[in-house]
C-alpha cells in the first residue's frame, strides 16, 4: 500500500529511487500478476505511466494488458501520439487492442469507440512512424469489423516489409473473417518459422476445420515452437479428425507433442462441454 501512494502520487521515495530500480520493481509486479490472476496491480501501473522513464513506462503498459477500465483509453492515446520513446509508443498501440475488441462486442461508449479507432488508425497511416508502432497498431485494431480494417490489413500483408506481413497475418487471426483462410492456408509453407507459427495461430483464431490437415502436417516441422501453437490449433479448432489425431500424439516419444496435445485435448473437450460426453453422432 505504501508503494502504491508514492507512486500515484508521485511524491515520497518513488520519485527519489534510481530508474533501473523503478523498472525492476514494476518488472516484478508485473511476472507477479502473470503468474497470479489474483494479484492487482492496475493502479500501481496506471500510476506508473507518466514515470519519467520509458523503459518503466512501457513495462507498467504490459502490466495493464487486461485492463478494461475505460479510464485507460485517454492515457494510451496520448502515449500512442505524442510520447517520444517508440518502445513506449508501440507498447501503447498494443494495449489499445483490448479496447478494439471491446468496441467490437459493443462493450465501449461510442466516443471511446472513436478515440480507440481514430487513433490507431492515424498511426497506421503516418508513414514517418517507426514500423514498429504501425504494425502493433494493425494487430491492435485488427478485431475491428470495418471495411478500411480489412483494407489495411491486406496492403500490409501485400507489401514488402516482412515485420509488416508477419503482423498482417496475425490480424488475419483477430480479424475473424474466413476469407482470410487461403492467404493462412499458404503462409503455412512459408520458409519464415515465424510466419508459419503467426498462420498456425492465426488458423486456430478463424476455427475453420479445412486447416486441419496442413496444421497436422507441420507437427513435424523443425521449430519447436511452430509445432506447439499447430497443436494448440488444432485443439482451438476441434472436430473429429483433429480430435482423433490428438489422441494418438498422447503416445508420441516427443514430449513437446504429448504435452501439446494433452493440453489442446483438454480445451477440445472443454469446447464441447459436459452436455457431449456420450453423445454419439
Amino acid at each position: 500500500m505504501a508503494l502504491q501512494i508514492a507512486v500515484t502520487t508521485g511524491s515520497g521515495a518513488w520519485p527519489r529511487i534510481a530508474a533501473e530500480r523503478r523498472w525492476q520493481i514494476v518488472n516484478r509486479l508485473v511476472d507477479l500478476a502473470e503468474d497470479n490472476f489474483e494479484l492487482d496491480f492496475d493502479d500501481i501501473f496506471q500510476a506508473c505511466l507518466f514515470d519519467d522513464d520509458a523503459e518503466v513506462r512501457a513495462r507498467a503498459i504490459d502490466g495493464l494488458w487486461e485492463c478494461e477500465d475505460r479510464s485507460l483509453i485517454a492515457p494510451l492515446v496520448h502515449l500512442l501520439r505524442k510520447d517520444g520513446e517508440m518502445r513506449v509508443r508501440a507498447a501503447a498501440a498494443k494495449a489499445l487492442g483490448c479496447f478494439a475488441m471491446l468496441a467490437e462486442y459493443g462493450r465501449l461508449l461510442t466516443r471511446d469507440v472513436a478515440k480507440v479507432d481514430s487513433s490507431l488508425l492515424a498511426t497506421i497511416d503516418d508513414e514517418a512512424e517507426d514500423v514498429e508502432v504501425r504494425r502493433r497498431a494493425i494487430e491492435a485494431i485488427s478485431p475491428r469489423n470495418l471495411p478500411q480494417v480489412k483494407a489495411i490489413i491486406r496492403q500490409a500483408y501485400q507489401g514488402d516489409d516482412s515485420r509488416l506481413r508477419i503482423s498482417a497475418v496475425f490480424a488475419m487471426g483477430r480479424n475473424c473473417d474466413p476469407a482470410w483462410l487461403p492467404e493462412l492456408l499458404d503462409e503455412l509453407s512459408s520458409a519464415d518459422p515465424e510466419m508459419r507459427y503467426e498462420a498456425a495461430r492465426a488458423c486456430g483464431e478463424l476455427g475453420d476445420e479445412r486447416a486441419v490437415p496442413q496444421l497436422m502436417e507441420l507437427v513435424g516441422d523443425h521449430d519447436a515452437e511452430v509445432i506447439r501453437v499447430a497443436i494448440e490449433a488444432l485443439g482451438r479448432i476441434g472436430g473429429n479428425t483433429a480430435k482423433q489425431e490428438l489422441e494418438e500424439w498422447l503416445h508420441s516419444d516427443d514430449e513437446l507433442i504429448r504435452q501439446a496435445a494433452q493440453e489442446a485435448l483438454e480445451e477440445v473437450e472443454f469446447e464441447e462441454g459436459p452436455l457431449s460426453f456420450g453423445i454419439s453422432s
